[in-house]
């Protein structure tokens, strides 16, 4: 199944591939191998990615960041979990505003997945999460309005017809 998406045509903005399956935890996921730790996975031997550091200031550029969000724009949204989670260490994690944001992004990319699988306690928790981290901060901030991305989410969450937001960069 295809998951449905608001905003359904927006550009890529990394030059990435996009793995050949996206990675549902679910107990029958047979044909899907862990990513990282099934032979068969789609990131299995991999090294795991490095960046020495991200600042508000990075975002259009860092590949990694950008990669995270056409992951999530297209319902990567575990890879988009792996992706972010390398820019939330190097952002500081919780320490900094910018490591709070990343992190309620992770939090977001969770909350799509668990509604995927339907698992609406997990998704219900996790979007409230990302929302209040997200929400620390205004206007446009890494590229991602910020007051129109937590509507998109609670909005899907809420109205749970089974489509997804989107992140729109503005640059």
């Amino acid at each position: 199944m295809e998951p449905l998406f608001i905003k359904p045509d927006l550009p890529r903005y990394s030059q990435r591939p996009l793995p050949p399956y996206r990675y549902l935890p679910v107990a029958d996921a047979v044909a899907q191998p862990h990513p990282r730790v099934d032979r068969a996975g789609h990131s299995y031997g991999q090294d795991e990615e490095y960046l020495p550091g991200f600042t508000p200031d990075d975002w259009a550029t860092c590949e990694i960041y950008l990669y995270g969000i056409d992951l999530f724009n297209h319902g990567y949204w575990w890879e988009a979990h792996e992706a972010w989670e390398t820019v939330w260490l190097a952002a500081g994690q919780r320490s900094t505003r910018c490591g709070t944001f990343v992190q309620g992004l992770i939090q977001l990319a969770g909350a799509q997945l668990k509604r995927f699988i339907h698992e609406p306690v997990g998704a219900q928790s996790l979007t409230e999460h990302g929302c209040a981290k997200l929400a620390r901060v205004a206007g446009v901030y890494l590229g991602i309005d910020v007051a129109a991305l937590i509507a998109a989410a609670r909005r899907c969450l809420r109205e749970d017809r089974e489509e997804f937001p989107r992140i729109e960069l503005c640059f």
